[in-house]
């Protein structure tokens, strides 16, 4: 079922969110009152709980509160009081150190790519550049499994979030489901964003036995038409029986906490959240639209009067398949990467020279001296 009053407080990045829970503000409160004794980041976790005094007396706006996607997760970490200790203050980094601008010595969240080969051409995606998905122009390949070992072993007990996604489509790896048996019970916010047509029951089971936190999966629009118009190569019913896959398997491990998501890029008036909900609502534990941002022409778009600094610099890393550490996949052929992870770690790329001088020109209002972040509509 999906919670169609949950509309407000959305987090950035979302144009529309429905998400089932029922957890109330009080309720979140008496919860975290009760987790000093799980965490080390004690101060953190009394700033979040300050927060919510502050809310619930209704004195002032909060500095810090979970919106209705972060209350989803909360919800399905209530029975483990160590995850949710960990779940709360990673939530808290991750919104609000791009706000405070802080840095720690990792990130809050690393962006993983098994793959950046997709079987899609997504009308709105960068794999329409033939320039970067070509065999021939060297941006294509999958990770393996000895450098994947190496990037989690470095952030084991530093980073709670670590998503697999980024330029191509995850599951194409054949090894995937080594990396989520190799990530088991070490971060408590792992995601898999994936258009799902390679899914197969093997991988439906790795995914719930390894207590993904959430699926993401790819879903555009409600009917063959419109969703085949935009994931070009993708197919509506192979799409719809993978959904009921992914319910058939889920079954079978009825205490995994896995959130599954269905998500579109809202980019035409066709595209109908109301349908969206109707059919992908019974599947899934969440639908949402997120906001359109021009990857197809990250290097052609003309330079924008954004002057905000970017979030992802403050909140996350990406490594691509081949070890490149780029700070965002808009700039997906790493024009502004300085290093590879067969010679840096994340620890030593996130706290760089080169990281904190673009931090800096954003700060200083200079994004349209960077390229190709001056033509990017990311805050």
């Amino acid at each position: 079922m999906i919670n169609q009053s949950n509309n407000e407080n959305l987090q950035p990045g979302f144009e529309k969110l429905f998400t089932d829970h029922d957890l109330s503000e009080k309720k979140i409160y008496e919860k975290l009152i009760r987790l000093e004794n799980f965490t080390a980041e004690t101060k953190i976790l009394k700033k979040i709980i300050k927060s919510y005094e502050t809310l619930l007396k209704g004195e002032k706006k909060p500095i810090f509160q979970f919106n209705e996607y972060d209350k989803l997760e909360f919800s399905k970490l209530l029975n483990d009081e160590h995850k949710l200790a960990r779940y709360v203050v990673y939530r808290y980094k991750y919104k609000t150190y791009p706000i405070e601008k802080i840095i720690d010595e990792y990130p809050p969240c690393v962006q993983i790519e098994p793959a950046s080969i997709c079987n899609f051409r997504c009308v709105m995606c960068y794999q329409t550049d033939t320039s970067f998905s070509s065999k021939k122009d060297g941006y294509m390949g999958f990770m393996k499994f000895e450098l994947f070992k190496k990037i989690i072993d470095e952030l084991e007990g530093k980073v709670e979030a670590i998503t697999f996604a980024s330029r191509g489509e995850p599951t194409l790896n054949k090894k995937l489901i080594d990396f989520l048996d190799y990530c088991k019970d070490k971060f408590v916010a792992i995601k898999i964003n994936s258009n799902l047509s390679n899914l197969n029951k093997e991988l439906a089971e790795a995914i719930f036995r390894n207590n993904v936190q959430t699926l993401v999966i790819s879903a555009d629009a409600p009917d063959k038409v419109n969703y085949e118009k935009i994931r070009v190569k993708g197919n509506f019913e192979k799409l719809v029986r993978n959904m009921e896959l992914l319910i058939d398997v889920k079954k079978k491990f009825p205490d995994s906490p896995t959130i599954i998501r269905a998500s579109g890029v809202k980019i035409s008036d066709n595209q109908n959240f109301n349908k969206m909900k109707e059919v992908y609502g019974k599947f899934t534990d969440s639908v949402a639209f997120v906001n359109y941002l021009p990857w197809e022409s990250s290097y052609e778009n003309k330079n924008n009067s954004i002057y905000k600094p970017c979030s992802d610099l403050w909140k996350r890393i990406f490594v691509w398949w081949d070890g490149i550490i780029n700070p965002c996949d808009y700039d997906y052929k790493s024009l502004l990467s300085k290093f590879n992870y067969k010679e840096f770690t994340i620890k030593e790329a996130w706290n760089s020279e080169h990281y904190n001088d673009l931090r800096n020109k954003h700060l200083k209002n200079e994004r349209s001296k960077i390229y190709p972040c001056k033509g990017c509509t990311n805050i």
